[in-house]
């Protein structure tokens, strides 16, 4: 288990393939093997890093204060310790947060930016729908997979779950892996809760590339469409049907859209 030491932290990690750096930062809750549907792919034409946050997967759980910052921070260190000076960023929701503010803070790190089905938050950001929000957060007295599997149509389109169930076996199964702790859940949340780029984000200078399902409920699609007005020169590409894990459903063309914009932000 590849596991280093960053500040105050033990983050684990994983590299795959070679050539020009590719950093993956997952979401909330989650760690990296809600990669495994685009590890295989982009490690064929970069090397390839998944790590897991502070608070989630294999990485140390401190009881602390999370702050987007700090896991920026701890992104950087991570890039740092392995001696990678600069590198593609790809973050999706969570990690998408956590790569605006490594983009801001350290743009020297950040070549070609993927923002995937995240949010600037603040005042400008479009937030869940309350009643959605509700049945999203109704989790007392559920197992994991119980979890899961009442909150699948917030991942997935409805069709994709009615047709894929050996898909939804499998994706319920790799979810419960390293599952988070609820004290660290609570403590990511409420570092999401307080997110806000929104009068900074402007300042992205690297190419930015921003995807998203088009019907995102758990992170509303027009929060992409507000990333694209706010950051100069990015790319806006939406996928018909897609919801929050619209990545992982339709993950052929995700990585290929990913992939061409990179390819063509060069190594520089």
């Amino acid at each position: 288990m590849p596991l280093v030491k960053v500040g105050d932290l033990q983050m684990y990690y994983e590299v795959h393939g070679e050539g020009f750096p590719l950093l993956l930062i997952m979401g909330l809750r989650r760690n990296a093997e809600w990669w495994y549907r685009q590890i295989l792919e982009l490690s064929n034409h970069f090397r390839v890093i998944a790590f897991d946050n502070r608070g989630a997967g294999r990485s140390g759980k401190p009881a602390m204060d999370y702050s987007i910052p700090l896991f920026a921070a701890d992104t950087a260190g991570l890039l740092e310790s392995l001696e990678v000076e600069r590198a593609h960023v790809l973050g999706v929701s969570m990690g998408g947060y956590i790569a605006q503010e490594l983009a801001l803070a350290r743009p020297e790190m950040v070549a070609g930016l993927v923002l995937g089905c995240t949010s600037c938050g603040g005042d400008l950001a479009v937030y869940m729908d309350p009643v959605e929000r509700a049945a999203f957060t109704a989790n007392q007295g559920l197992s994991p997979e119980q979890i899961l599997r009442k909150d699948m149509q917030i991942y997935f389109s409805d069709e994709f779950v009615a047709g894929n169930p050996e898909f939804i076996k499998q994706f319920v199964e790799i979810s419960q892996r390293h599952y988070q702790p609820a004290d660290a859940f609570l403590r990511q949340l409420e570092a999401c809760n307080r997110h806000n780029t929104a009068a900074r984000v402007e300042g992205i200078s690297a190419p930015t590339l921003i995807l998203s399902g088009d019907d995102d409920h758990l992170v509303p699609t027009e929060n992409s469409l507000i990333l694209h007005r706010l950051i100069s020169g990015s790319r806006l590409r939406l996928f018909p049907g897609g919801r929050h894990a619209f990545f992982i459903e339709f993950y052929q063309e995700f990585s290929r859209e990913v992939v061409e914009f990179l390819a063509a932000c060069g190594d520089s």
